[in-house]
């Protein structure tokens, strides 16, 4: 090693040692808080999945299906879902898919939720999106495992700590393709919603998110396929559903368990695009 290598080398800057003392201090200090947070929301996911169970997989299965007929007009789509989530229930995986669909809208919804209106900021105000922007870099580049060691250590294992990572891990999307689709409204369309006199309010909801839609629902599309894609690496901290069955296959080299869920995750990925993705059957 060259002299200016050992010199760097021998002054290492202890990012480490601040980032461990940062968590030693959350957790000597608020761990109550966060594990009471972490219980709670246990509480709810499990409860959501076991209403989901009391009802029989293929009268779900019948309603999940309708839902996406009504969301796309399309019977075609509808049996699609239908033939789908038949073949997951015949692969026995019906209860990992349901914990697993369960953490994906959660995480999806959540997502959108801080999202949409994070993204609709740093659209109207260029100087937030420039201080936005190296923190959405961090976040979309950091690796997905890293994500799962401070979230383990302030909430532990389940589902939970699941849930929070994802919608870590998926927000950056939600944030950027809302600016984007925010930003790219044509500036005329704008200009003859305040020569009609429009507020900010009215031309943020009348024009601005109307044309903005199509962008901020593929964002939406993005934000479940990137949920259920963390789901499950999460399953590595506690999360239940398919990424269980995918760890199980890969610690035990079960090449037939590992194919099952693999492909229910790909019936569940496909059902969850279709059902959420606009022009499907020409609805919208």
């Amino acid at each position: 090693m060259d002299p200016i290598s050992k010199f760097l080398a021998a002054y290492k800057i202890p990012v480490g040692a601040w980032g461990k003392a940062f968590f030693t201090f959350l957790t000597d200090n608020f761990n109550a808080f966060f594990r009471g947070f972490s219980s709670g929301l246990n509480f709810i996911l499990d409860g959501m999945v076991d209403g989901l169970l009391l009802v029989p997989p293929v009268a779900l299965a019948a309603l999940i299906a309708l839902l996406a007929w009504y969301l796309q007009k399309s019977r075609g789509l509808a049996i699609g879902v239908l033939l789908g989530l038949l073949f997951i229930i015949n692969q026995g995986l019906w209860k990992q898919t349901v914990e697993t669909l369960v953490l994906v809208v959660a995480a999806a919804a959540a997502s959108m939720a801080i999202g949409v209106p994070l993204g609709i900021w740093a659209a109207h105000k260029p100087k937030v999106y420039r201080f936005m922007l190296p923190v959405l870099d961090l976040m979309q580049t950091l690796p997905t495992f890293v994500y799962l060691i401070p979230v383990l250590t302030l909430f532990g294992l389940g589902n939970a700590p699941g849930l929070i990572v994802t919608i870590i891990f998926v927000i950056p999307t939600a944030v950027r393709l809302t600016h984007l689709g925010v930003v790219s409204v044509p500036t005329a369309i704008i200009e003859a919603g305040q020569a009609f006199g429009a507020t900010k309010r009215q031309l943020l909801w009348k024009v601005e998110l109307p044309a903005a839609l199509p962008t901020i629902m593929a964002g939406l599309t993005q934000c479940i396929m990137l949920s259920l894609s963390m789901v499950v690496f999460a399953a590595l901290i506690g999360a239940g559903g398919l990424g269980t069955e995918i760890n199980r296959a890969l610690g035990s080299r079960k090449i037939d368990l590992g194919l099952e869920a693999g492909l229910a995750i790909v019936v569940l990925a496909i059902v969850l695009d279709r059902m959420t993705r606009i022009g499907v059957g020409g609805k919208k």
